[in-house]
């Protein structure tokens, strides 16, 4: 072989890898970023060790928090499971959003999403994105308009029903359109329905590795019933004395149907619970690092609403609102302040925490922005990525709105540190409104709505702007 032929195999090789190089760069530069939003369900502001929980421990979520970033100032977009869906999918705001209460519809299944709803999936959707999404839908009975399949999922795999979604151990699943028959005898032993679901998710990835995807994960857990396998349970029979004792449904035909199961061990079934939750977040992380997709990936994890009181749930036992006021259904704080975790490797910075106000109608923007779609016009949120890249001004919202259609009536506003509350608005649209300053007063004790006039005033105007009438969920 001569020189010159030596030469010119060489110098070809050194102009592949280059432009193998530059072909690489340029793909990773163009990939989309995959979204992963983990959604507990029912998960108190308190209930993580990183927000101050001191009876148990959640070591993957305190290592999601600190290899990412943390809020302080988060909310859901309502105090309970449908509506707080609903403005999650929608980026709007319980005032605006369709869906404002719980609300059954038909033999399984919630009031459905209506057909010209454009939902945060179906935008990806049109973006390129496969979307999957894996846990408790809410929003629309099987086959409705409102089923997840018809809402911009091209995979759905779980309960339908938020009812159904209350037991552990199903007769059946979701599997797209078709209804899974689950292999559960009477008693509570067999398919733990949120292992069958992880495994779907898991998949999901794997399938989905080598494109764009949005994963969405609404877990049960640890809404009631508070069941877990045996196995987990062990491990912390007798910590947690005195226990609480549970006495639900366990046969006849409510059993299975949307009825609490008893609980012998409440305390222990609930930190067993978290536990698998925690667990199960771990697997997520790592399975994309696994993949090598971490560098392309954002996870996020949130819940829909404060701590329950349910099925054996002992909140105030375990401190799951730290210092917030209120449970799942208020509208002070510990009903709707909820914990939230974004991850995303040289993209967030590490162990940092933002006290930025922010709620679930800001992530639609955020993933509209992550993946370079259009927003509609008809959003109330804001996008969070210069908060959690660091890069650009963080616009600030003008106010927070919640109303909650349930017991009478509630609805509050949270503008910069007070914080309006108004109950029993459709039996006294005139009741007194409470105020409260944050700042000085996040346990919501002190009631200075006497003190401050012109912020009454000026938070009764909100009241009025900040909502659109409902046909189907009026006061």
């Amino acid at each position: 072989m001569t020189k010159l032929l030596r030469f010119l195999i060489l110098f070809g090789i050194i102009i592949l890898h280059l432009t193998s190089c530059i072909d690489s760069n340029k793909n990773e530069t163009n990939i989309k970023p995959n979204i992963i939003f983990i959604l507990a369900d029912d998960l108190g502001y308190g209930d993580l060790s990183c927000y101050g929980q001191e009876r148990f421990q959640t070591p993957n979520l305190d290592r999601l928090a600190s290899q990412g970033l943390r809020f302080t100032q988060h909310y859901s977009g309502s105090t309970v499971c449908a509506p707080s869906r609903s403005v999650l999918m929608t980026g709007q705001h319980t005032g605006h959003t369709f869906i404002r209460g719980n609300r059954g519809f038909g033999e399984e299944g919630q009031f459905p999403l209506i057909k010209e709803a454009y939902t945060i999936a179906e935008l990806l959707k049109d973006n390129g994105y496969v979307t999957g999404a894996f846990g408790k839908w809410g929003l629309g009975s099987p086959g409705s308009e409102g089923d997840p399949i018809y809402q911009g999922f091209d995979r759905f795999y779980g309960y339908n029903c938020q009812s159904m979604a209350h037991n552990y151990y199903p007769r059946h699943l979701w599997d797209n359109l078709e209804k899974v028959i689950v292999d559960n005898k009477d008693s509570n032993e067999g398919v733990y329905a949120p292992f069958l679901i992880q495994e779907k998710a898991l998949e999901f990835i794997e399938q989905n590795k080598d494109t764009a995807f949005f994963m969405f994960v609404p877990s049960i857990i640890p809404h009631a019933e508070l069941f877990a396998p045996e196995e987990y349970i062990a491990k912390y029979r007798g910590q947690y004395l005195p226990e609480k004792e549970y006495f639900g449904v366990d046969d006849g035909p409510r059993f299975r149907n949307g009825a609490y199961g008893s609980q012998p061990e409440s305390h222990a079934a609930f930190v067993a619970m978290i536990e698998i939750l925690d667990q199960q977040v771990g697997e997520i992380v790592n399975k994309v690092k696994e993949l090598g997709l971490e560098k392309n990936t954002i996870i996020l994890f949130s819940s829909d609403n404060g701590p329950h009181l349910e099925g054996g749930a002992d909140p105030d036992y375990f401190n799951s609102n730290g210092p917030l006021r209120g449970y799942k259904r208020d509208l002070y704080e510990g009903g709707i302040r909820v914990p939230f975790i974004a991850w995303w490797p040289d993209r967030i910075e590490p162990d940092t925490e933002s006290d930025h106000i922010s709620a679930f109608w800001d992530l639609y923007p955020t993933f509209a922005e992550l993946s370079g779609a259009e927003l509609p016009d008809s959003i109330d949120g804001i996008s969070l990525m210069p908060t959690l890249t660091g890069k650009g001004l963080q616009q600030q919202h003008e106010y927070l709105y919640w109303e909650f259609h349930e017991r009478k009536g509630r609805i509050a506003v949270r503008k910069g540190n007070w914080k309006g509350v108004r109950y029993n608005v459709k039996t006294d649209p005139d009741s007194p409104l409470e105020l409260y300053d944050l700042s000085k007063d996040i346990e919501e004790q002190d009631n200075v709505a006497e003190d401050y006039p012109e912020i009454v005033k000026e938070i009764e105007s909100i009241f009025k702007k900040a909502r659109t009438e409902s046909e189907h969920f009026k006061f």
